[in-house]
């Protein structure tokens, strides 16, 4: 029985405020993307408020600063979605909605199941880590990754 689920945050920077026409087509397409992640194999949860999204959470000071906080159960699981779903071409479009950011916006970490789902709070001090440690089993990427056994040694050294 699994005893942790990888939990990732990725931020995004809107190009301009969610009403706008120019993020119409992001905003309209979020319903779909979220269904479609939902339904996913390895799906087990998503950050989302009364609206079924986190577009109006806001954690950071900059109000077009947007967050995405889901749970899979596997690495792969997710980079599945991510990158061989319909949710590729949605991705692909994201130039057109956001800004390039100067530091990491995406991050990984195992997160342990009796401690579901992770806080925001947790979820910024991981991209924290990642920026300024790089990666590590406590917050990681796809391209460098770490399994749980990794994470909880790391862990229990720290």
């Amino acid at each position: 029985m699994p005893t942790h689920v990888l939990a990732e945050l990725n931020i995004a920077r809107l190009v301009a405020p969610m009403d706008d026409p120019q993020i119409a087509d992001f905003r309209n397409g979020l319903e779909t993307i979220n269904r479609l992640a939902e339904s996913s194999p390895g799906f087990v949860w998503r950050l989302k408020d009364d609206s079924g999204n986190a577009t109006n959470i806001h954690v950071y000071d900059d109000p077009l600063l947007i967050v995405n906080l889901t749970a899979w159960e596997t690495v792969d699981d997710l980079f599945r979605y991510t990158y061989s779903s319909d949710h590729v071409d949605f991705f692909r479009r994201r130039a057109e909605w956001f800004s390039r950011l100067s530091t990491p916006s995406f991050v990984l970490w195992w997160q342990p199941i009796d401690q579901m789902p992770p806080s925001l709070d947790e979820a910024k001090a991981r991209l924290d880590h990642l920026t300024a440690q790089g990666a590590t089993p406590h917050a990681f990427t796809f391209k460098k990754r770490f399994t749980v056994e990794e994470a909880v040694q790391y862990t229990l050294a720290t």
